[in-house]
C-alpha cells in the first residue's frame, strides 16, 4: 500500500476524541446551510479529461455509476437533484438507512440502464436531466449514446481513493458549490492519517490474512491487487492473500483453502448472502476464519461500504477496529451518528445503527460485540 502520510509518527491507538465530530460540524455548515449558487454558466472537467459546460448548476442529475446516487445525496444534502439512478443504486438506497431518511427516493426513476451500464436513452430523455454521470472505464459504447442524444455527460473512472475524491469534486462542482468536496476530502484525509498512525509499525506476522468476496453465491469472485478492497485491507493493517492476483478474479474452493484467510469479508451486493453461508459450507470447515468465527458481512449505510463511496472513512475505521482493536479503540457508533447527522441531516437511531452494522447477522462473530449498543456508548 502506498502511504499518503508515511512521515507521521506512529501511535499505539487512535485518538479517544472522535475525529468525525469536528469534521461533521464543518460538513454540516457547508452542506446543510449553503447559500444558493448564482444561475450562470458552469464548466467542469470530468475524469476522461472532457470539458462539460452547463447553463448553471445542474438541478436534475441522472446517475448511472452505482455509488453515484447516494454520493450525490451526500454532497447535496438531499434528493432534490437526483432525477434518476441505476436500479442497483436504488436497491442500496432503499435497503439501507437512506430509504428511511429520504422516503421520497422510492419514487425516483431507475429504468435508465439496460444491460450492464448501457444507458436507456429513451428513459433518460423522459426524465430531462441537466447532467448524466457515467463510467469512463467501461468503454465508449456506454458514453456515446448519451452524447449522440445531446445529453450533457460527465464520466468517472473507478478503483482508487484519488479517483473517489475526484467524484466528490465533480459532483460538488456540478451543483455549483465546489467547496463542499473539500470538506468531505478533509474528513477522508484526517481519518486516513489517524489509521495509518495507529497501525504503523505492525509486524508482518501481526497482519491477519483478509479475503474479500465480491461474489460468493453465484461464483467465487475475489478482490486481488489494484482493487479498492485491497487498498483498505492494507490500510487497516491486514494482508490480502489474493494480492498475487490482479483485479477481480474468479477462483475455485481449492484456492480459497490454500490461502486460508483469517478474516473473510462478504460483499453487500448479494442481498441473501450471510456469514452463515460460509460457516455451513463443509469445504471451508477448516479455514482459520471459520474456526475463529471471523466472517463478516460488510455494513450497508448510505451505500454499501465495500466499494469506494462517501462513507469510506467509516469502512476504514470499522475494519481497522475488527483487525486491531488494541490499536484502534474508537466509538464507531458515535462516529456513524455524528457523520450521518452532518452528511444527511438526520441522526440515526440505535436500531438504525444496528442495521447499518448488520448486528443481527454479524453479532455473534468474533470481536463484533465491541460494536453493540452497550459497548458503543
Amino acid at each position: 500500500m502506498t502511504s499518503r502520510s508515511a512521515e507521521r509518527a506512529p501511535t499505539r491507538r487512535g485518538p479517544t476524541r472522535p475525529a468525525l465530530r469536528c469534521a461533521a460540524a464543518a460538513l454540516l455548515a457547508g452542506t446543510m446551510a449553503a447559500p444558493a449558487a448564482a444561475a450562470e454558466p458552469l464548466t467542469l472537467t470530468d475524469q476522461s479529461g472532457r470539458t462539460v459546460t452547463l447553463d448553471g448548476p445542474a438541478e436534475r442529475i441522472a446517475t448511472i455509476p452505482i455509488p453515484a446516487a447516494s454520493m450525490l445525496v451526500a454532497v447535496d444534502g438531499g434528493t432534490d437533484r437526483l432525477a434518476a439512478m441505476h436500479p442497483l443504486s436504488k436497491t442500496a438506497l432503499l435497503e439501507g438507512v437512506l430509504g428511511e431518511f429520504f422516503p421520497e427516493a422510492r419514487d425516483i426513476p431507475s429504468e435508465i440502464v439496460g444491460q450492464g451500464f448501457m444507458p436507456n436513452v429513451e428513459e433518460l430523455l423522459a426524465v430531462s436531466p441537466d447532467l448524466v454521470f457515467q463510467w469512463a472505464h467501461q468503454g465508449d459504447d456506454i458514453v456515446e449514446p448519451l452524447i449522440n442524444a445531446g445529453l450533457p455527460v460527465a464520466t468517472f473512472h473507478y478503483g482508487t481513493e484519488d479517483l473517489t475524491r475526484g467524484w466528490l469534486e465533480i459532483m460538488a462542482a456540478a451543483t455549483g458549490e465546489p467547496e463542499r468536496a473539500g470538506r468531505f476530502i478533509d474528513w477522508r484525509e484526517r481519518t486516513l492519517g489517524e489509521i495509518e498512525a495507529a497501525t504503523a509499525g505492525l509486524a508482518e506476522e501481526d497482519r491477519p490474512r483478509v479475503l474479500y468476496f465480491l461474489r460468493y453465491l453465484s461464483d467465487l469472485r475475489i478482490a486481488g491487487s489494484g482493487t479498492y478492497n485491497d487498498y483498505y485491507i492494507g490500510l487497516a493493517g491486514g494482508i490480502n492473500p489474493a494480492a498475487g492476483e490482479e483485479g477481480w478474479r474468479t477462483v475455485n474452493p481449492e484456492q480459497v483453502i490454500a490461502w486460508d484467510p483469517e478474516v473473510i469479508l462478504l460483499n453487500g451486493f448479494e442481498e441473501d448472502l450471510s456469514p452463515q453461508d460460509v460457516y455451513d459450507n463443509p469445504l471451508y470447515a477448516g479455514l482459520t476464519a471459520v474456526q475463529e468465527r471471523r466472517v463478516y458481512k460488510v455494513p450497508l449505510g448510505g451505500y454499501r461500504w465495500d466499494p469506494p463511496n462517501q462513507e469510506s472513512p467509516l469502512m476504514w475505521l470499522w475494519l481497522t477496529e475488527l483487525l486491531h482493536p488494541e490499536r484502534m479503540d474508537r466509538p464507531l457508533r458515535r462516529e456513524i451518528a455524528d457523520a450521518y447527522e452532518c452528511i444527511y441531516g438526520t441522526r440515526p437511531s440505535e436500531a438504525q445503527i444496528d442495521a447499518i452494522l448488520r448486528l443481527p447477522m454479524n453479532g455473534d462473530a468474533a470481536h463484533y460485540g465491541v460494536f453493540a449498543a452497550a459497548a458503543g456508548q
